[in-house]
């Protein structure tokens, strides 16, 4: 069986996410360059990045769903400013880990809804927002 390079990633993460998507679809594939790029990260791209290795006989079915997966992750995270998709999470929204500190939050935000999802910054605007 013949493999050919589908898609390219920084991370393991995400690549293990694609790989995860495209086996649920029955999709063969496999990741070149894992165990590299996650053992040595200064190596990402020195070796090209972590590389999605597909069939070849499903190389098109795969590319649709990477594609599709994509649009519609994009479309779920958006600037609520500016409606831009060029967007980076900066981290969780912050979460008091004493006592203390949560019913100083509790007492301080006087009814306000306390964040408790993650934090994104748009590249566009600058605008940090929180999405859930």
């Amino acid at each position: 069986m013949k493999f050919v390079l589908a898609a390219v990633y920084d991370d393991f993460i995400s690549a293990n996410l694609a790989q995860g998507l495209l086996e649920s679809e029955n999709i063969t594939c496999w990741l070149r360059d894992e165990n590299t790029v996650t053992t040595h990260p200064g190596l990402t791209y020195a070796v090209g990045g972590i590389k999605l290795m597909v069939a070849d006989a499903q190389l098109e079915r795969a590319l649709a769903i990477i594609e599709t997966t994509k649009e519609e992750r994009e479309q779920e995270n958006t600037c609520p400013q500016c409606g831009s998709v060029n967007i980076e999470y900066v981290g969780p929204a912050r979460k008091s880990s004493t006592v203390l500190g949560t019913i100083a939050i509790a007492l301080l935000s006087a009814g306000a809804p306390v964040p408790t999802g993650s934090i994104y910054r748009c590249f566009d605007c600058g605008q940090e927002f929180e999405a859930e």
